[in-house]
């Protein structure tokens, strides 16, 4: 069996074999030479990766630098039977054609909740602290207190949305507790009272939550019906200075309307780590906008969400080089059979999967 696996350069991590650069590969190698399996680990996502993806049987990415799965390079790797998605979120498969061709489709659920819960907090505290321009002054040799402190705001007291409240959005709830702010939430399914209780969120419409919102944090995932959610309309619709946090997935924000919102002074930051395409491209606009505190697509690489996900894919090829079930937990598409994942992941429900966050 042939595995290929698809991953950034290798950098300077350490090389514990967890890490999850392309030179690393998630410390695969060892488990599939024993039992006799090929592995081709690769940072190439184009023509070079679709040569090698011709014999495959498993292919395993990332959503950091992700292969982009339509129907026609699925066409281009006839014997491909399980995709799995080193981390959480796999938009990036086209789940109709994937189940078409008989395809499973698995991901590390749960892996990096944490790490990216916490780097939500990180980024409203950036922005509503404006922390990147104070910290431009000290590389730029600048001592102007006046100007970084004009737009910097306490958070407490201030509303905070999110939209989504999965596995990561409750946990992005827990830790802004405890800076005593009023938080609304909406998602598909509504928490029970002692739940919301618990995590100190109160149910809201969604309009309604954009209208009130100091800050808004996205936790959805992508679908057709999350994609450009926040374009002019709904951006011109949140209060003016409100700020936008985002490490959900890029294209839930349409790129030129955000760029245009930003330079207006409607709103008052936007930060996030998740680009489309991804990796993004130098000229990306998001690169140079005003008022952002944009990372890479890191929030959810912390080397202890490394090892989780290094661990779920192992434990998932082990089932499938050993022909047993994969962990249901993990499993989002088994073209025998419409999973809850499958059936939105194509397609409508924009407040679907909700452990996802």
């Amino acid at each position: 069996m042939k595995v290929v696996y698809v991953s950034y350069p290798r950098g300077a991590a350490p090389g514990d074999g967890a890490t999850a650069d392309a030179g690393n590969a998630l410390g695969l190698r060892d488990q599939l030479d024993q039992h006799g399996h090929r592995l081709v680990s690769t940072s190439d996502t184009g023509s070079g990766l679709d040569e090698e993806l011709a014999d495959a049987q498993v292919l395993v990415t990332t959503p950091f630098w992700p292969v982009y799965l339509d129907a026609e390079r699925l066409d281009r790797a006839p014997q491909l039977g399980l995709v799995i998605t080193a981390g959480i979120g796999s938009d990036h498969v086209d789940f109709s054609a994937a189940r078409e061709r008989g395809i499973h489709l698995a991901e590390v659920t749960g892996s990096n909740v944490v790490s990216v819960a916490e780097h939500n907090v990180l980024q409203i505290l950036a922005l509503v602290r404006n922390f990147v321009p104070a910290h431009r002054q000290v590389l730029d040799g600048r001592w102007d207190v006046a100007e970084a402190a004009a737009p910097a705001h306490d958070l407490e007291g201030k509303t905070v949305g999110i939209v989504g409240l999965g596995a990561i959005g409750a946990r992005t709830a827990l830790r802004l507790r405890g800076f005593d702010v009023r938080m609304l939430y909406h998602a598909r399914h509504r928490k029970s009272p002692a739940e919301e209780a618990t995590l100190g969120v109160r149910y809201a419409r969604f309009d309604d939550l954009v209208a009130e919102s100091d800050v808004i944090c996205l936790a959805l995932p992508l679908t057709g019906g999350s994609r450009a959610m926040f374009d002019r309309e709904r951006l011109a619709a949140m209060k003016p200075g409100a700020w936008l946090v985002n490490t959900a997935r890029g294209a839930i924000v349409d790129r030129d309307d955000l760029v245009v919102s930003l330079e207006s002074g409607h709103l008052g930051g936007y930060a996030g780590d998740t680009w489309y395409p991804q990796p993004a491209p130098e000229d990306h606009p998001w690169r140079s906008m005003p008022s952002h505190a944009m990372t890479i697509h890191y929030s959810g690489m912390t080397a202890e969400a490394q090892q989780r996900i290094a661990a779920g894919v192992r434990e998932i090829l082990g089932d499938w080089t050993a022909d047993r079930p994969l962990p249901e937990d993990y499993l989002l598409l088994d073209p025998q059979r419409l999973s809850s994942a499958d059936a939105t992941g194509s397609g409508g429900d924009r407040f679907t999967r909700p452990g996802a966050g």
